[in-house]
């Protein structure tokens, strides 16, 4: 029997007409994918006015070097709850493992971390998350309207979340503005 591949530290890239306006344009991180199904993080949008400080400010945390900080639309699962996708430079009690020097948090002790200047180097913020069920992920692949691509974390963190779709299709040598929904016949 073969066994499953699993796509955990790679990045999902919408096709155009993916078919749900959710995830139009979205650059999703790929942090839980195994037999239970798959957890991302869409790294492609931010909350419109909404940055780090004010979110850490809500649980009572002072950080206003996190003034100019955006907080990602991580996806539209539970958006109210929070993520951070990190460098393993810090470590706390829900790490999950996500890729090479990578790793997602869920708790309140990274934001606290962050907001005393001993979290991680780097990282992205998000609220909601994308999921699907078993086996769900594995199907929506073999359709068109994702594309899976390395993850290149350290890349994506470096880049405003607007370009981070092209910048991700360029590395693989695309140009988002060549491709097109749907497919033809010759």
């Amino acid at each position: 029997m073969d066994q499953p591949i699993y796509y955990a530290g790679q990045l999902l890239l919408a096709m155009p007409g993916i078919g749900d306006e959710r995830f139009e344009r979205s650059v999703i991180a790929l942090c839980i994918h195994d037999e239970g199904g798959a957890l991302g993080i869409n790294l492609g949008e931010e909350i419109e006015g909404l940055s780090l400080e004010a979110l850490m400010s809500s649980f009572g945390l002072e950080a206003p070097q996190a003034r100019d900080i955006p907080v990602l639309r991580g996806g539209p699962v539970e958006p109210q709850r929070g993520f951070v996708l990190h460098s393993l430079d810090w470590g706390g009690q829900d790490l999950v493992h996500v890729a090479d020097g990578w790793g997602l948090s869920g708790s309140l002790d990274i934001l606290k971390a962050i907001a005393e200047g001993r979290g991680p180097s780097r990282y992205l913020v998000a609220l909601g998350y994308a999921g699907w069920s078993p086996g769900q992920l594995e199907e929506e692949l073999h359709g068109d309207g994702w594309f899976l691509i390395p993850g290149d974390f350290d890349r994506m963190a470096g880049l405003l979340a607007e370009n981070r779709r092209n910048a991700a299709f360029a590395a693989c040598g695309i140009d988002p503005a060549h491709l097109v929904a749907g497919t033809g016949s010759a």
